[in-house]
C-alpha cells in the first residue's frame, strides 16, 4: 500500500467505497446483507518488511512505489504497522549503524510480532554470516528485548526462536498459535479475530464432520474443532504442516487429524482415483464428512475442489479475491446457494477485500 493512500480521516470512505463494490459483485448470488468487519485505520499491521538503504555512513529504511519500481521512497515511520514495530524501527538502525558487522550488506529487514509483544526481527544480508556477526547480532537481541534472524544465501542463523506466539480469543475461548518467520500469517490480528469468530458462528449448526483444505497453520482449524465430532485437514506447506501440529497440541485439540496434501491430491484420494502413502492407518470411510471450509490462494478452487465441494451440506468459504470467489459460487450454484456473507477489511486503503460466504445446498 503506497503511504500516499494512508488517510485515516477517509478511511469510512474508502470502506464504504469497498462495500459497495463487493455488494455490486455478489448481488446475482445474494441479495442479503454483507456483514462488514472494519479494520483499525491506524497500526493494524503485524508484519511488514522494508529494504534497507545506504549512504556513505548512513543506513535507513525505503519502499518502492509499483509504478516506481526504481525509486526508493524513505520511511521513517509506518503508521499502517503496530505500534511495536514502529516503536523497533529506530531502536534497529540506531543499533546497527554504529556496527559495521551488522550494518555491512544488510539489505532488508523483516519485522514479524504478536498482540502481545512477541516479536522477531529478520536481517537479510549479501553476505555469508560468521562468528562475528553472531556475537554482535546477540548483543543487539540483548538490546531490542526481541528474537534475531540472520539470513543469508544458503544460511539461517536463529539466536532465539523463530516464531512469534499470537493469541486469539474465539467463542470466549483462547487460542495460542506459533506463527513461524518467513511463513504465511494473517497480517491484521484483529480481523483475523473476526474472521475466526465469524467462520465459526456459521459452522455452529452443521452436522457431521469437517473436512478443511488449505488448512495453514491451523488458523481456523483449531476453533473449528469445537463444533464438530471429528475434523480432517489438508495443507502442502510442510512448515506450516508442523505448525498445525503444534498448535494444536499445544491448545489440547484432540480430534484433529492433518495430512500433508494438495486439494487436487485429497480430490484424488477421496474419490477412489490415488493411494497415498501419507493416507497410511487413516481411514476415509470413517468420517461423516458433511461440512467443507476452503480458504484458497487467489486463485481460488480448481476444478476438481470444486467438483468435490458439490458433495457437501454446507460450505464455508473464505476467499482473499473476490473474483476468485464470484466464478467459484457461479461453478456451485447448481448445487448451492450462499445464505450469508460477511467483507474483512483486512487491508485498509486498498482495493484488497477478504470476504466469506456460506453456500448451504439446494434441497431437493
Amino acid at each position: 500500500m503506497p503511504l500516499s493512500q494512508f488517510n485515516p480521516a477517509y478511511y469510512q470512505k474508502q470502506l464504504s467505497d469497498k462495500q459497495e463494490k463487493i455488494q455490486h459483485l455478489f448481488r446475482p448470488f445474494y441479495s442479503g446483507e454483507i456483514a462488514t468487519f472494519a479494520s483499525q485505520p491506524e497500526h493494524y499491521r503485524m508484519r511488514t518488511e522494508f529494504r534497507l538503504w545506504h549512504t556513505n555512513d548512513d543506513v535507513f529504511y525505503v519502499m518502492f512505489r509499483k509504478d516506481d519500481p526504481k525509486t526508493p521512497h524513505r520511511i521513517d515511520q509506518f503508521p499502517v504497522a503496530n505500534d511495536h514495530i514502529n516503536g523497533l524501527m529506530p531502536l534497529l538502525l540506531d543499533n546497527i549503524r554504529p556496527r559495521d558487522i551488522l550494518r555491512r550488506k544488510l539489505f532488508q529487514v523483516e519485522f514479524l510480532t504478536a498482540q502481545n509483544g512477541d516479536c522477531v526481527v529478520s536481517l537479510i544480508y549479501h553476505k555469508a554470516l560468521d562468528e562475528a556477526w553472531i556475537d554482535a547480532a546477540k548483543e543487539l537481541q540483548v538490546a531490542l528485548k526481541v528474537d534475531v534472524i540472520g539470513r543469508a544465501r544458503k544460511q539461517k542463523i536463529v539466536l532465539g526462536k523463530d516464531f512469534v506466539t499470537e493469541t486469539m480469543l474465539v467463542n470466549g475461548r483462547t487460542y495460542q498459535y506459533q506463527q513461524i518467520e518467513n511463513s504465511f500469517t494473517q497480517p491484521n490480528a484483529v480481523i483475523c479475530e473476526h474472521m475466526l469468530n465469524w467462520a465459526c458462528q456459521q459452522s455452529q449448526s452443521a452436522q457431521g464432520d469437517l473436512l478443511e483444505l488449505y488448512c495453514g497453520n491451523g488458523n481456523f482449524t483449531l476453533p473449528f474443532a469445537q463444533h464438530f465430532g471429528k475434523v480432517l485437514a489438508t495443507e502442502i506447506s510442510k512448515t506450516s504442516v508442523r505448525s498445525a501440529l503444534y498448535n494444536a497440541e499445544q491448545n489440547g485439540i484432540e480430534n484433529l487429524t492433518i495430512l500433508r496434501m494438495s486439494s487436487e491430491e485429497f480430490t484424488s484420494a477421496l474419490n477412489g482415483e490415488r493411494e497415498f502413502k501419507r493416507l497410511e492407518g487413516i481411514d476415509l470411510a470413517t468420517y461423516d464428512l458433511r461440512t467443507l471450509f476452503v480458504d484458497p490462494p487467489r486463485a481460488g478452487l480448481d476444478e476438481g475442489t470444486c467438483a468435490l465441494a458439490r458433495a457437501f451440506d454446507k460450505i464455508i468459504y473464505v476467499s482473499c479475491n473476490p473474483d476468485t470467489l464470484a466464478r467459484d459460487i457461479a461453478a456451485l450454484s447448481e448445487t448451492h446457494k450462499v445464505s450469508t456473507m460477511a467483507l474483512f477489511d483486512q487491508f485498509p486503503y486498498t482495493d484488497h477485500a477478504e470476504c466469506g460466504a456460506v453456500l448451504d445446498r439446494i434441497s431437493g
